[in-house]
């Protein structure tokens, strides 16, 4: 009970008072330019900004269709492989979209549906035997990727551009 009493205390007293507040952005200014609360001066923020090579646009919130984006599954996708009516073996996948910013909340509140989409097109795979069965070949996953993301532009049309497959594993049961 004492500790927990000095800890308490020790954490209010080093929260409180011990440093002080952080002084306005105002008071950073020098030589009459305005700066943010980094203390470079904004003309050459700007001018960095405007040597950035990656496209992106000063105005906050942008969401050009040309930004491109990854959407992440909140998990991986488990696909039973079954031969002669019996699970022989589990593939499973971390996959991700590559994906046009405008779309990525939509994605967001449509993953149900966009795994439903993956996982039917992951069991007619394993079905057919070939392309699952064989993780280590190159033309799978090329197959795989085409598959997917054929499927998924017929749900949502616009914006997903790309299947990346991160990790493929299987473990024979």
């Amino acid at each position: 009970m004492l500790a927990i009493s000095a800890g308490g205390g020790g954490a209010y007293f080093l929260k409180s008072g011990s440093s002080p507040s952080p002084v306005p952005a105002a008071e950073h200014e020098s030589d009459g330019q305005e700066s943010d609360e980094h203390a470079a001066p904004k003309k050459e923020k700007k001018a960095k900004k405007e040597k950035d090579s990656h496209g992106k646009s000063d105005k906050h919130g942008a969401a050009d269709s040309g930004e491109v984006t990854y959407y992440k599954f909140t998990r991986e996708f488990v696909v039973p492989m079954i031969e002669d009516d019996r699970v022989q073996s589990l593939v499973i996948l971390n996959l991700n979209l590559e994906v046009d910013t405008s779309i990525s909340q939509e994605l967001f509140s449509k993953e149900p549906v966009l795994r439903d989409n993956i996982m039917t097109t992951l069991v007619k795979l394993s079905s057919g035997g070939r392309t699952l069965n064989s993780i280590t070949d190159v033309d799978n996953y090329e197959t795989l990727r085409a598959m997917i993301l054929t499927n998924l532009q017929n749900e949502i049309p616009n914006g997903i551009h790309n299947v990346l497959i991160l990790d493929m594993a299987r473990q024979d049961l």
